[in-house]
């Protein structure tokens, strides 16, 4: 070999190495060209500035959530086990109310908030669809719902009620009809 000249037998090495470790050449040159992953913390502003106000509504105290916790980590470093530990801790430290589920619906919208950002990131080039870690968590699956209609005759005895009573019968028994026909 003369000068930096690469003969056959290095490139034949070259690429039987890469081989057995599972890596193209085409994944070099991308890794080569593909941009540092910026932090949670510089990232989580620049996906808040471009998405709509009722997603930064939605997501936005998911984002502070995930700022709280990995804010110095870089977008490429949380595995898929690390956000299925995130959510559980959603689910658990989340503000019971009277109608509270167990925190199912926060744990789904922190992946969903996750996946949004990482769709980002992905747009904007600092990780590969592959990577995308947010995508491999599964969302909690959403409970039946406890409403329930207004069973026919608890509705027969409110409308008996409201046309014997009040100032306007006629007029309420209209209005209850109304909201019973488009409720």
């Amino acid at each position: 070999m003369t000068d930096g000249a690469v003969g056959r037998a290095e490139l034949d090495a070259a690429r039987l190495l890469l081989a057995r470790m599972g890596i193209s050449p085409a994944d070099l040159v991308e890794a080569a060209v593909r941009p540092v992953a910026p932090t949670f913390a510089e990232y989580v502003p620049v996906v808040s500035a471009a998405v709509t106000a009722g997603t930064r509504r939605a997501y936005g105290s998911y984002w502070k959530r995930v700022v709280e916790h990995w804010g110095q980590r870089r977008l490429d470093e949380p595995s898929p086990s690390e956000i299925e530990w995130l959510a559980e801790y959603v689910r658990t430290h989340v503000v019971a109310r009277r109608n509270a589920r167990g925190g199912r619906s926060a744990a789904e919208h922190l992946i969903a908030a996750l996946r949004c950002l990482y769709k980002r990131a992905v747009a904007d080039g600092f990780i590969v669809a592959a990577d995308n870690p947010a995508l491999k968590v599964a969302k909690p699956r959403r409970l039946a719902s406890t409403r329930r209609a207004v069973a026919h005759a608890r509705l027969a005895e409110i409308n008996a009620v409201v046309a014997g009573t009040g100032d306007d019968p006629v007029l309420d028994s209209l209005l209850l009809r109304l909201h019973t026909e488009t409720a």
